[in-house]
């Protein structure tokens, strides 16, 4: 590991330390009340405002369009990024437990080898000759069959088949969400800097969410944000996992690379395991266990292809 680059190593994985505490937050939200769409777009907007009070407070770049090619691609990562993973995690949320939905969605850097694989062979362009070598071999191959082994086990535990198979199909979901997020940008980063391409793809996941918000008006309740362990909640999912770990984790995958970025990512559910054992309970079945342990084998072995 190159000494320059050892920061940015250590910088993803704090990111992704907070991030696993996200998906014990955010049911407590879900608990209290909030619906998935109301809790992203309550977690965005603080993000969002963050990020421009930045903007506006230290002169950084303030441009508001760059053209329709560029703002079609930061349409694409609000949505892949922002609106739709966040949808589809929170959504899980509700139907599974925190660990479960935490070690499928870590089966994100599987999916994101897989997809630059096929893109930087098969796509044209800038993203294309922007993205990290992947060589399909042996490793790639058993390690996307050992994981897919252990999402059927996860998913199939034999507890509540019906009801929490929904929520981790949804976690699946927002894997692949984040895999095609981070196919386009480490490229955007490079050419518009971290902070205003970050802040893009706030401005479109707020923008793509709205239409998800009709019928949620009890989520926004005066007696639901007034609860400490609502608005607390939302503060660090806000302005701490989202305003804070964004920018970091853009920055790493810029200096990194999209796919090393994104293993870090199997390291999510081990920081959710344990806060969701301190802090709501949870226990997981022996076979969920098991599944969960081939999912970060695979994930980890699927890594070692270059």
């Amino acid at each position: 590991m190159a000494g320059g680059k050892l920061k940015y190593h250590l910088l993803a994985l704090a990111v992704v330390a907070v991030w696993g505490v996200t998906f014990v937050s955010t049911k407590v939200l879900i608990a209290a009340g909030m619906a998935p769409a109301a809790i992203f777009f309550c977690r965005f907007t603080l993000a969002y405002a963050g990020i421009w009070l930045y903007t506006l407070a230290f002169r950084k770049e303030r441009r508001i369009w760059n053209g329709w090619k560029n703002e079609a691609v930061f349409l694409v990562l609000g949505v892949s990024g922002g609106s739709l993973y966040f949808l589809t995690e929170n959504t899980a949320l509700a139907y599974t437990q925190a660990s479960n939905t935490a070690f499928l969605v870590s089966s994100a850097p599987l999916f994101t080898a897989i997809l630059t694989f096929l893109y930087s062979r098969l796509g044209r362009g800038r993203f294309a000759a922007s993205l990290e070598r992947v060589r399909f071999g042996w490793a790639l191959v058993g390690g996307t069959v050992l994981a897919l082994v252990g999402m059927a086990l996860v998913i199939f535990d034999g507890t509540q088949v019906a009801f929490s198979a929904r929520g981790d199909l949804l976690a699946i979901a927002a894997a692949i969400c984040w895999a095609v997020y981070s196919l386009f940008m480490g490229e955007m980063t490079r050419e518009f800097g971290t902070l205003a391409a970050t802040r893009k793809v706030f401005f479109y996941g707020l923008i793509t969410i709205l239409p998800l918000l009709g019928g949620q008006g009890d989520s926004f309740a005066p007696q639901v944000l007034s609860q400490p362990a609502v608005w607390s909640n939302l503060l660090f999912l806000g302005l701490v996992a989202s305003l804070l770990c964004f920018l970091i984790w853009n920055l790493a995958i810029d200096r990194l690379g999209n796919v090393t970025s994104t293993n870090y990512v199997y390291l999510n559910p081990v920081f959710t395991l344990i806060s969701a054992s301190i802090l709501l309970g949870e226990r997981m079945t022996p076979v969920a266990l098991i599944g969960s342990v081939a999912i970060l084998a695979g994930v980890i072995w699927a890594g070692q292809r270059q």
